[in-house]
Protein backbone atom coordinates (compact mmCIF):
# COMPACT_ATOMS: atom_id res chain seq x y z
CA UNK A 1 0.00 0.00 0.00
CA UNK A 2 1.83 3.58 -0.89
CA UNK A 3 1.71 6.26 1.36
CA UNK A 4 -1.24 8.41 2.13
CA UNK A 5 -0.84 11.85 0.41
CA UNK A 6 0.85 15.26 2.64
CA UNK A 7 -1.39 17.69 1.35
CA UNK A 8 -3.23 20.94 3.47
CA UNK A 9 -6.77 21.82 3.16
CA UNK A 10 -7.17 23.91 0.16
CA UNK A 11 -5.69 21.15 -2.04
CA UNK A 12 -8.71 18.92 -0.05
CA UNK A 13 -11.55 21.33 -0.79
CA UNK A 14 -10.30 21.85 -4.42
CA UNK A 15 -10.34 18.23 -4.87
CA UNK A 16 -13.72 18.21 -3.49
CA UNK A 17 -15.58 20.82 -5.65
CA UNK A 18 -14.15 18.91 -8.16
CA UNK A 19 -16.06 16.03 -7.49
CA UNK A 20 -19.50 17.55 -6.86
CA UNK A 21 -19.18 18.92 -3.72
CA UNK A 22 -20.35 22.52 -2.52
CA UNK A 23 -19.26 24.42 0.47
CA UNK A 24 -22.57 24.06 2.10
CA UNK A 25 -21.46 25.85 5.79
CA UNK A 26 -18.55 26.88 8.21
CA UNK A 27 -18.48 26.49 11.72
CA UNK A 28 -15.49 27.68 13.63
CA UNK A 29 -12.50 26.15 11.68
CA UNK A 30 -14.67 23.55 10.26
CA UNK A 31 -16.16 23.67 6.64
CA UNK A 32 -19.00 21.18 6.01
CA UNK A 33 -19.60 19.91 2.26
CA UNK A 34 -22.13 18.13 0.61
CA UNK A 35 -22.91 16.91 -2.55
CA UNK A 36 -26.30 16.53 -4.65
CA UNK A 37 -26.61 12.94 -3.24
CA UNK A 38 -26.55 14.19 0.11
CA UNK A 39 -23.48 12.63 1.34
CA UNK A 40 -21.62 15.08 3.78
CA UNK A 41 -17.91 15.57 4.64
CA UNK A 42 -16.48 17.63 7.34
CA UNK A 43 -12.92 19.26 6.51
CA UNK A 44 -10.83 21.04 9.17
CA UNK A 45 -9.29 24.29 8.01
CA UNK A 46 -6.49 24.64 10.03
CA UNK A 47 -4.14 27.74 7.79
CA UNK A 48 -1.05 26.39 6.38
CA UNK A 49 -1.08 22.80 8.27
CA UNK A 50 -1.20 19.52 6.50
CA UNK A 51 -4.17 17.19 6.95
CA UNK A 52 -3.13 14.68 9.30
CA UNK A 53 -3.44 11.21 7.03
CA UNK A 54 -5.92 9.26 9.55
CA UNK A 55 -8.37 12.18 8.68
CA UNK A 56 -7.64 12.11 4.92
CA UNK A 57 -8.43 8.47 4.41
CA UNK A 58 -11.87 8.85 6.21
CA UNK A 59 -12.72 12.24 4.37
CA UNK A 60 -11.87 10.06 0.87
CA UNK A 61 -13.83 7.27 1.76
CA UNK A 62 -16.81 8.99 3.10
CA UNK A 63 -16.68 11.13 -0.39
CA UNK A 64 -15.63 7.97 -2.23
CA UNK A 65 -12.63 9.53 -4.03
CA UNK A 66 -9.52 7.66 -4.85
CA UNK A 67 -6.73 8.77 -2.92
CA UNK A 68 -4.90 9.56 -5.78
CA UNK A 69 -6.86 12.19 -6.64
CA UNK A 70 -5.21 13.87 -3.76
Amino acid sequence: MSRTPRVDARKVARVLEKHGYALVRQSGSHRMYKNADGIRVTLPIHSGRIIHPKILLKIAEDAGIPLDEF
